[in-house]
């Protein structure tokens, strides 16, 4: 069980500004570490733009409440709304990286609550805050919120393969004939690489050569850092981190599962008018244990309609039962799925309380870090769904490393889409109560939910991790 908020060792006077990247799955994993801060004893300014602040306080796919400690500003909306940011992810990174760094110094200057900051906290994706901590003479740390695999291939980008990265300086000879199928990222950065990932599993982002430019120039700007902070755990990826730690100029600190895990004893909730807690948690207590296929596939790239037709077909077809979130084409999903009492699909959910339910027994999901993470932390086999980002590395962990969970991108056809028969043979396979398979991803995805829990508990690694981080800018009470 993961250690109570008033078991943690706990500061005085520190007052800790975050800035998390302006995109949900980063605001959700800054709230998350500012969360646990708090539970220590530290004052946390969680500084978003007008907008986020807006949709912190009125959305409900936002982080659970905020703890007491936690106190939200805002800076102008000097970037592209959340809304459209996915039409021109680039040029939104170029928004955040240039016209954020000025109000967000303006908003530091003007803090008039308390003591002035002891530490500041940057997203990896806001690299500036080291820049204006350096500035100011404040330790800052970086907070990576995706699996230290995906950040360790692209601190080693120049030793991947040119066809790879389609550099021209270095592309082979048009003769040469290049297998890509197997190749491995581990051939070419030994240690500080999983051996299951396979150099094919970053092609989804790498050849956006505007956002590969953003994410090498915010690794690069970490050396400037006084710490590495990663969301995920130490157990789930030891040997990464070890090596990382042997090159980096900065420590290394593992605090996951970074999820909203102290939460889940609080039983407020907040209502979007659609649906009620009362609803679906009813529902899922009449469900048998380990009955429930629960779907979501995150909240800035949406698949496909004619994907997201066959995953509703397939999920029909299967007769498993289902919880699906799913905030955007919904009335032609339902229209798609008929009248049924094995499925419920909502706009929103609890998500880590959902996981952590008896009757939920599977997780159709788009492997974002936060979500990979109350996985595992729930102990819940995954049927992967990466869309792109760092999500095709995260399954690839899930299924070959973990081994907690199947790749629905194994059953793709040429065109990339995954049939509807597909789809409900996936399902039947890992909700199987009988097949050798499911029970082997089951009892390693419980395995992994105890090393979660006692990384986070007292003594564990996380634990000890976040202590050392307090213990550097944080006077104990």
């Amino acid at each position: 069980m993961a250690a109570a908020a008033g078991d943690e060792p706990r500061a005085r006077g520190c007052h800790i500004v975050a800035v998390p990247f302006p995109g949900r799955g980063h605001v959700n994993a800054m709230m998350n570490l500012s969360r646990l801060l708090a539970a220590r004893g530290a004052a946390v300014t969680f500084v978003v733009t007008e907008e986020w602040l807006g949709l912190l306080r009125a959305s409900t796919s936002s982080p659970a409440p905020l703890a007491a400690g936690v106190r939200l500003r805002a800076i102008p909306n000097v970037i592209p709304s959340e809304h459209g940011r996915g039409a021109d992810h680039s040029g939104f990174l170029d928004a955040v990286n240039t016209e954020m760094e000025a109000p967000f110094e303006r908003l530091l200057d003007g803090l008039d609550e308390g003591p002035p900051p002891a530490a500041l906290v940057g997203d990896a994706y806001v690299p500036w805050v080291i820049a204006v901590g350096n500035r100011r003479g404040v330790p800052a740390w970086s907070l990576f919120p995706m699996a230290a695999s995906f950040f360790s291939a692209y601190y080693n980008f120049d030793r991947l393969p040119a066809w790879l990265t389609d550099d021209d300086e270095r592309a082979p000879d048009s003769g040469e004939d290049v297998d890509k199928s197997d190749h491995r990222l581990v051939h070419y950065i030994s240690s500080q690489a999983s051996s299951s990932i396979r150099l094919l599993d970053l092609e989804p982002l790498i050849h956006n050569k505007r956002t590969v430019k953003h994410i090498l120039s915010s690794i690069s700007s970490i050396r400037n850092a006084q710490c590495l902070l990663f969301t995920t755990m130490y157990e789930l990826e030891a040997s990464v981190i070890d090596s990382l730690q042997s090159v980096l100029s900065c420590p290394v600190y593992p605090i996951g599962p970074c999820i909203p895990y102290m939460t889940l004893e609080d039983d407020r909730t907040m209502s979007n008018g659609n649906a009620s807690q009362g609803d679906y948690f009813t529902w899922l207590d009449s469900q048998p244990v380990n009955s429930v296929l629960y779907v979501s596939l995150g909240s800035f790239v949406s698949v496909s309609a004619s994907q997201l037709d066959e995953i509703a077909l397939g999920l029909v077809a299967s007769d498993v039962r289902f919880l699906w979130v799913l905030r955007e084409q919904s009335p032609r999903v339902r229209d798609l799925i008929g009248d049924t009492t094995k499925g419920m699909i909502l706009p929103w959910c609890e998500q880590l309380k959902v996981l952590c339910h008896c009757s939920v027994g599977g997780f159709l999901t788009h492997c974002g870090m936060n979500s990979t993470l109350e996985a595992i932390f729930a102990g819940v086999p995954m049927l992967a769904l990466p869309l792109l980002f760092d999500q095709p590395v995260d399954a690839r962990l899930i299924v070959e490393e973990w081994k907690i969970g199947l790749n629905l991108r194994d059953w793709a056809s040429k065109d990339g889409l995954i049939g509807r028969e597909d789809i409900a043979l996936a399902a039947k396979r890992l909700m199987s109560s009988v097949e050798a398979e499911a029970k082997a991803v089951r009892r390693r995805a419980l395995e992994w939910k105890e090393a979660s829990r006692r990384a986070v508990d007292k003594g564990g690694s996380s634990y000890r991790n976040l202590s050392a981080l307090m213990e550097m800018v944080c006077t104990p009470e």
